[in-house]
């Protein structure tokens, strides 16, 4: 089993099976998680999460710019309302970050979608507020396409997941819809996109009380929906079922890469946010790597990342390595560390 940790490379792949990989050497500032990352060129960029206390007062509104290439990371300015948030979302268009709604968290535990969005341009490290959300969506999955729309898919909306997928045009800085998520409503759920393919993957659906006066749970959703955007109606998607890769995995970092979508980390325990699962039983991270080919429609499975994380919101693609900023560890300690490794066969 070979494995790739941050700016090591191996000459003679027989070497590099014979090494443990070394600790990663670049870190952020402080620990976080559930924080909405996204890269613009050569820097990865974080936005809000959650700190090392996993309490209601450690979200944050803080945000960080990693150089990639020379190694380094250091705080930027922070969400222009200095509000703290977890689970929002980030993407880049045209070499601007955007940033997706999120949740906050009150101290009687009350939790409130967000709607805001706010397009950061990484040269002069500013701020802009764009048209808010018509339906405030948080642990919502965001993918681009035609470098212009953002496509949000599911996600949760103050007391429960919606179906809906939410279109941002950010050129005429404008919102449509599109056709429903045909699955379970989920949250925490991940995914990519390759062209006009867009997989979806996973998360957690919401289970009606099984008798009068109990309470609803909360339960793994494996299921992987393939969808089709039509080229010349973006309103309209196709979706099909595209299988599973059981079990069900909550909050892995997703992304499209190279002619399939793939996933790396997450647990199979879904929690709320501080790491301690709906059970009452602390969340396990995951090394896990895989994908599903959007030609074939094939899942393959591929060799451990170098450490288990689970709490994050997106996976990064960097000179053909993946970038993963953040998120909770072993002992449900939130990381400070950022992984770089490069897929490889199990």
């Amino acid at each position: 089993m070979i494995k790739f940790s941050v700016l090591i490379t191996c000459a003679l792949i027989s070497a590099c099976a014979a090494q443990t990989p070394p600790a990663t050497e670049l870190r952020l500032p402080v620990p976080i998680a559930n924080n909405a990352v996204t890269l613009v060129g050569d820097t990865a960029l974080s936005f809000g999460g959650l700190l090392s206390g996993k309490t209601w007062e450690d979200t944050t509104h803080r945000a960080f710019a990693c150089e990639l290439t020379d190694g380094t990371c250091r705080e930027i300015a922070g969400l222009p309302d200095g509000i703290g948030r977890l689970a929002s979302v980030a993407v880049t268009v045209q070499n601007k970050a955007y940033v997706f709604g999120g949740y906050t968290v009150a101290a009687d535990g009350a939790e409130v979608s967000t709607p805001q969005i706010w397009a950061f341009d990484v040269r002069d490290e500013s701020y802009q507020p764009m048209k808010p959300m018509p339906v405030p969506v948080d642990d919502a999955m965001a993918l681009v396409y035609l470098d212009r729309y953002v496509f949000l898919v599911s996600g949760w909306h103050d007391h429960d997941n919606v179906d809906l997928v939410q279109v941002f045009d950010t050129q005429e800085n404008r919102w449509f819809s599109a056709t429903a998520f045909p699955g379970n409503p989920v949250f925490g759920h991940a995914g990519g996109i390759v062209d006009e393919v867009m997989l979806v993957c996973d998360g957690v659906k919401v289970v009606p009380p099984s008798v009068p006066g109990a309470r609803r749970t909360f339960e793994g959703s494996p299921a992987c929906w393939r969808g089709e955007i039509d080229r010349q109606d973006l309103t309209q998607i196709n979706w099909s079922l595209a299988g599973s890769l059981p079990p069900a995995g909550y909050r892995m970092a997703g992304a499209g890469f190279e002619g399939a979508i793939w996933f790396a980390g997450g647990t199979d325990n879904p929690y709320n946010y501080n790491g301690i699962g709906y059970n009452k039983v602390p969340a396990q991270p995951s090394q896990h790597v895989w994908r599903y080919d959007i030609i074939t429609g094939e899942f393959e499975v591929f060799a451990d990342k170098p450490m288990a994380s689970m709490d994050h919101r997106g996976l990064l693609v960097h000179q053909g390595q993946f970038v993963i900023v953040g998120g909770i560890g072993e002992n449900q300690q939130v990381l400070d560390t950022v992984q770089v490794f490069k897929p490889s066969a199990k």
